[in-house]
């Protein structure tokens, strides 16, 4: 769960720390008091793209931490196991810096991390509700997605696309194959000749290495023999040669040591020097000894880089290619001839068919088992949301075989007794869409594994008695997971277990935006506040009292 959120010059904020409850978690405040800086401030800390602007104005930079516990989060430990992040006693600490130019730096548990990093991790800490969350409900996409999910088969719904989408690239091979078979068969002979072509050429890039190296020291072999001679007069055979030198100095200075024995440590390093110069004489007479011109294996190694370079023109690639070529080729060819198979593509096509009516079925069969669960537990929250008579019904229309399976899933309501159900898209009113939508986030959140649930006020256009169940709803969600509400009803927020207050203030004539946790007190004048608006009066405290106490 969410335990700390703190903010450093972002927007209004100039500095603040927030503790965070398990369970239920109210935040209210004024409009325009910046109510939804935590929402954004938090989704930015979990990887949400930024937008210029966000610096509090004459900073250089935002800075966003926040704290989870992941204690129970088995796969978002394995998460961190696979990219290799530290697990420190169950916390999970991402840190997310942008500077007023734009730009943007990522850590986990402080070691540096990518955006995509935030974000991956963040789907296994929050899910945030935003008000205008209804409006992603009314596309069929986001429908089936909130359904699969509830019944535990969205595993199943991505295995059956990929399935779908594997036998359908068999199916259109397969008819290329069949439309175009004339110039597949061109093809093949063509791709035959080149295939046995390469593979008679025997290359490789090692050979290739190889020869390259080999024609280096041949085609400048007197050049070699030549220099190393010259080497070795220098070294050893001249007159005036390095080792005749090197012993003079030698000599000299052993009779000189008698006199100063310090000169041992120069000593030293000249008998080094000439035991190696002595190595090196020694090398260049074997490379000598077994070195010789070889015209004729110079031609050898020339005719066969020709042959390489004439091979890769032909086929219009580096020589450091053809390697890859044949298998390319060899790939290639063994496709073609498959095709040609009698029947074999079809064969694998009608494999691909079965394998995903296979997943196609089953996942429809779990489908038709979780529609009226839902149906039934959505409806029954709809009665307690005063949609008396209201009904919700997942509709699965069979449809042609497609990515998603064998139906469509579509959300149908009618909002009071006597009336069919409808799209949920053909709602008309947006107090009722408000509420159903809330029914529905709420019993499908139920079964989810997200541990901390944010909902920003979810709750407009409801009013009355329908806030205070609403205020149940969420405050029994919140039995089983952490649940942050922003909320303006008082019928929810005296329902919370915590109770955060945001408000603005004047310093030195900047206007600053803080959130205080309130005590009892406090959130008596809060309530009352918004119960009674500007003017709060001893009646609007009692009724506020009087609201906490139940």
């Amino acid at each position: 769960m969410l335990q700390m959120l703190s903010i450093r010059d972002f927007v209004i904020v100039d500095s603040l720390n927030i503790d965070f409850a398990a369970g239920f978690t109210v935040l209210t405040g004024e409009t325009g008091a910046g109510k939804s800086i935590l929402i954004d401030a938090l989704s930015l800390a979990i990887g949400a793209r930024g937008e210029g602007g966000i610096t509090r104005a004459g900073s250089e930079k935002a800075e966003i931490s926040a704290s989870f516990d992941i204690t129970n989060l088995a796969s978002l430990k394995a998460w961190m196991q696979e990219n290799e992040i530290p697990n420190d006693d169950n916390q999970f600490l991402c840190r997310r810096v942008i500077y007023a130019d734009g730009r943007s730096r990522a850590f986990i548990n402080g070691q540096p991390a990518t955006i995509q990093q935030l974000r991956d991790a963040g789907e296994f800490l929050v899910d945030i509700y935003s008000q205008n969350a209804h409006h992603s409900l009314l596309k069929l996409s986001a429908q089936r997605e909130i359904f699969d999910d509830y019944g535990g088969l969205s595993h199943l719904a991505t295995q059956t696309a990929l399935a779908y989408q594997h036998w359908q690239k068999l199916y259109h091979r397969r008819l290329e194959m069949e439309q175009n078979a004339s110039k597949f068969s061109d093809e093949l002979a063509e791709i035959r000749d080149k295939t046995r072509d390469l593979t008679q050429l025997g290359f490789s890039v090692d050979e290739w290495e190889s020869l390259q190296q080999e024609h280096s020291r041949l085609s400048n072999g007197a050049a070699l023999l030549a220099g190393c001679e010259q080497c070795r007069e220098l070294l050893s055979e001249g007159d005036i040669s390095a080792m005749r030198q090197m012993s003079l100095a030698q000599s000299k200075l052993q009779g000189l040591r008698d006199f100063d024995s310090s000169l041992d440590e120069a000593l030293t390093s000249l008998d080094s020097a000439i035991i190696q110069l002595d190595d090196a004489d020694r090398f260049l007479n074997r490379y000598l000894q077994r070195s010789e011109l070889d015209p004729e294996r110079l031609a050898e190694v020339e005719l066969r880089i020709q042959l390489i370079h004439a091979t890769s023109r032909k086929y219009r690639v580096r020589p450091e290619e053809l390697e890859g070529l044949v298998s390319e080729c060899q790939l290639r060819m063994a496709e073609l001839e498959s095709a040609q198979m009698d029947g074999e593509l079809a064969k694998q096509e009608a494999a691909g068919k079965i394998a995903y009516e296979a997943l196609a079925q089953k996942l429809s069969e779990g489908r038709h088992q979780f529609a009226p669960i839902l149906s039934e537990k959505i409806t029954s929250e709809m009665q307690r949301l005063s949609l008396a008579g209201g009904r919700f019904e997942v509709s699965l229309t069979p449809q042609t075989p497609a990515a998603v399976g064998l139906e469509q899933v579509e959300f149908m309501v009618a909002g009071h007794a006597g009336v069919g159900v409808r799209p949920l898209n053909k709602v008309a009113s947006g107090g009722e869409l408000s509420r159903i939508s809330l029914a529905i986030r709420v019993v499908t959140a139920q079964q989810g594994i997200v541990p901390t649930m944010i909902f920003d006020e979810v709750d407009v256009g409801i009013g009355g008695g329908v806030a205070e169940v609403v205020g149940s709803l969420l405050k029994q969600l919140g039995n089983g997971r952490q649940v942050l509400v922003i909320t303006h009803l008082p019928q929810v927020a005296s329902q919370g277990v915590q109770h955060l207050k945001v408000k603005k203030m004047q310093r030195d004539h900047v206007t600053l935006s803080t959130i205080d946790s309130l005590d009892h007190a406090a959130r008596v004048e809060e309530i009352a506040r918004m119960l009674g608006g500007i003017e709060i009066t001893e009646t609007t405290r009692k009724h506020a009292s009087e609201m906490l106490m139940q």
